[in-house]
């Protein structure tokens, strides 16, 4: 897996089996883009694929050069992966090549997440330094490049090596120039509930951006895009991607200019930010992921869940199978006794359920949402034998015991905002605006972040708890560092999320046995960064069956399965009132981390069997479900939406469940077969139905078939007699089991 450099060419080629990507050193040390994509043969030369005779913009202006780390204020009118502003007010910068070094492996970035590697033996990192003496600016550009995936790391250290301070405006993570603008962008974009969908549209002349100035990565737009050819399918086609390492604001932006050339940019939103250095400092960049596929948005999805599965999250319960739960908070919200909580754990226990998750209300005097958060110690009122008592005797049921924190938030009515009002985020002498009844903390501050490490250490060694729900319920307004002074108040979100990861890296060091799963109100911080402590994160606060298709389709474009949870809600749905199936619901939340949020002592006799035997069925199956490569079928964001099809494989490809779902019936429909992927063609597979419903449908696919058969002929997801259609409902859903039949 050779990082090669051409002495004579002044040429470097990162080469993975998968994925080539080179740059070379233009006539004036600027450090210029050749190509990624397919990969290509080492020991040639592709200087051809560089602009002839380039010597900066000083003959013509606007030229569109593929750069690097492009600068402003030199000719290069397209948007910066760097600005500055210099202590004589001027900002034109212009970085040349002065040395590099490959080394072994991948080194970490200092207080950020970032992929990782086990063994030297499974990346190696090119360092690039580049240097506009003149005005003192130095900038590391590192790429990592993983030997089996088609995927590249990377991310800038910049440093004030001049002799006077130096305002940081803009500092990109990753910069691409593309020779072509014949690309669809893709989009993760929604809100609140909704969070993720696919937004698809065509490159033009101009700029197209997405991001966030909320503090959080937010429900709006997730850090990441993906750029596809017209003709780029699930499983054909290129694809690029780039998805931003980092939970804070953001940018992904992609301009086209007026020569039909493409740019892309990644990494913190240069808006509200700025970050002083004074002489030898340094900033460090996040990290941004770029990935490339021949072989579809499947093939691009296959390279994101492996890596953030494997090299991203971390820890003890990184490889572990997670634990099917039940939350309390659909089933009691704030209205519980210890009492309530062990017959809720005791019921759920019978069903199968392995963890009991006590989510908000247990501290303080909180009995709804205008109080307490900050008072981290238990309300006896409704645990007279403290959260020691509660987890002891849920541990006595044999199950696990969870816990909801909210560490980043302070109520008005709290002890903490009695004794610390400073610590919530304002602007002095200016009105302070709540949203939930609640504040954010400054978590910018180290004295914050030390006190709540202390005192949720208190609470996590004071009972046996083996998960947290980490959630963050609000975004930042009037932000203001009262720790920083007025000139650096540009430092102040990304200091912020910083604290935020400080706070993370010390409860999960100081607790490695607790799985952490991050929320935000919902997926409102679903990204790579919190990935790396917490291994799962809340999808969404909306559990409809219906409208989780497409929310889990559309994070599946980068997330593994493991990583979104997926509850089985009560019905009529608590945020849209839809009621479906409960068998539709399982179905749906199968394909992620199962749990149930819902009262089990309120279930029918009925209820509990079905449940007592979803449960059965994906513990069962659990690897397979948590840990298998997911194919997308049929996509909820096409057509009319009504259908979506999915499944999951095993590595060895001897396993897989297909999941096919249908939102509304419709008579008399023809025909139709869903053709699988993944499988081993030479095999042959055993096919049956979940839940068995001995109709039509079951019927025909209940056989021993061909791996071939399946992936060209596949299954009938309609039965060849139209009629059978007049027996089933709406909301509809239909596994297929597949297991390969021994030689």
């Amino acid at each position: 897996m050779p990082i090669d450099w051409d002495a004579e060419t002044h040429e470097f080629h990162l080469r993975s089996e998968q994925l080539s990507y080179l740059v070379c050193l233009l006539e004036n040390g600027a450090l210029g883009q050749l190509h990624v994509g397919a990969p290509l043969t080492t020991g040639r030369s592709y200087r051809h694929l560089a602009p002839g005779e380039f010597r900066g913009f000083d003959n013509r202006l606007d030229e569109p050069v593929a750069l690097e780390y492009p600068t402003e204020g030199i000719g290069d009118y397209r948007v910066p992966a760097i600005a500055v502003e210099l202590a004589n007010g001027s900002s034109a910068l212009s970085l040349a090549f002065v040395r590099h070094r490959i080394i072994a492996g991948k080194p970490p970035i200092p207080g950020l997440p970032s992929t990782y590697v086990e063994s030297d033996s499974e990346a190696d990192t090119l360092e690039v330094t580049l240097v506009d003496p003149t005005a003192g600016v130095e900038v590391d550009l590192r790429y990592s490049v993983f030997a089996d995936r088609p995927v590249i790391a990377r991310s800038a250290v910049i440093r004030n090596i001049g002799a006077g301070p130096i305002e940081l405006r803009c500092a990109m993570s990753a910069s691409l120039d593309l020779p072509d603008a014949d690309w669809d962008l893709i989009q993760l974009s929604g809100t609140w509930a909704r969070e993720r969908a696919i937004v698809e549209r065509r490159l033009a002349p101009g700029r197209v951006a997405i991001g966030s100035l909320r503090g959080a990565s937010g429900h709006e737009h997730n850090p990441f895009l993906a750029l596809k050819r017209p003709s780029t399918t699930e499983d054909c086609g290129e694809v690029i991607g780039l998805s931003l390492v980092y939970s804070g604001n953001f940018l992904a932006e992609a301009e086209v200019d007026p020569y039909g050339t493409a740019r892309v940019r990644l990494g913190i939103n240069p808006e509200g930010f700025s970050w002083h250095l004074e002489p030898g400092a340094v900033f460090a960049t996040p990290e941004v992921v770029l990935g490339w596929s021949a072989e579809g948005l499947g093939g691009l999805s296959d390279a994101y869940h492996g890596l953030y599965r494997e090299r991203l999250a971390r820890g003890t319960w990184r490889d572990r199978p997670r634990p099917v739960l039940l939350n309390s908070w659909e089933g009691a919200y704030f209205d519980f006794d210890e009492e309530r909580l062990v017959a809720m754990a005791s019921s759920a226990r019978e069903l199968g359920v392995e963890l009991f998750v006590l989510d908000d209300g247990w501290f303080g005097s909180r009995d709804d949402d205008t109080t307490s958060l900050g008072d981290w110690f238990v309300d006896l009122r409704k645990l007279p034998n403290g959260l020691d008592g509660l987890a002891r005797r849920i541990d006595n049921l044999d199950m696990g015991f969870g816990l909801w924190i909210e560490p980043e938030m302070v109520s008005e009515q709290s002890r903490l905002f009695a004794e610390h009002a400073d610590w919530a985020i304002g602007i002095p002498g200016r009105h302070r605006t709540a949203s939930r009844n609640q504040y954010v903390l400054d978590m910018a501050r180290p004295e914050i972040v030390d006190y709540l490490f202390a005192e949720l250490s208190k609470v996590l060694a004071g009972a046996p708890v083996s998960y947290v729900k980490w959630d963050m319920n609000r975004n930042v307004t009037e932000p203001y560092g009262l720790a920083l002074p007025a000139d650096r108040q540009g430092e102040f979100f990304h200091r912020y999320i910083v604290g935020v990861y400080a706070l993370y890296e010390r409860l999960t060091a100081a607790f490695p046995n607790i799985l952490f799963e991050s929320c935000a109100g919902g997926g409102g911080r679903f990204d790579p960064g919190m990935l790396a402590w917490a291994p799962q994160g809340w999808t969404s606060d909306d559990t409809d069956a219906v409208e989780r298709l497409r929310i889990q389709w559309a994070t599946s474009m980068v997330y593994p399965l493991s990583s979104m949870g997926a509850h089985v809600s009560a019905v009529p749905n608590h945020q849209i009132g839809r009621i479906t199936p409960l068998a539709t619901r399982a179905a749906v939340a199968f394909f992620g981390v199962l749990g149930y949020e819902l009262d089990p002592t309120a279930l029918s006799a009925d209820e509990r069997r079905q449940i007592t035997q979803q449960i059965a069925f994906y513990v069962e199956r659990r690897e397979l479900f948590q840990r298998g490569r997911f194919v997308r079928l049929r996509s909820p964001f096409d057509g009319d939406g009504n259908e979506t099809a999915w499944m999951v494989v095993s590595e060895d490809r001897s396993r897989a469940v297909v999941g096919h779902y249908r939102v509304l019936n419709r008579p008399v429909p023809g025909p139709d077969r869903l053709r699988l992927r993944g499988l081993d063609p030479s095999l042959r597979y055993r096919v049956s139905s979940w839940p068995s419903t001995a109709d039509a449908i079951e019927r025909v696919n209940r056989a021993i078939r061909g791996g071939d058969d399946l992936m060209t002929v596949g299954l009938f997801v309609e039965s060849p007699n139209p009629r059978d259609a007049q027996v089933r409902g709406d909301f509809e859903a239909r596994l297929f089991d597949v297991s390969a039949e021994p030689a």
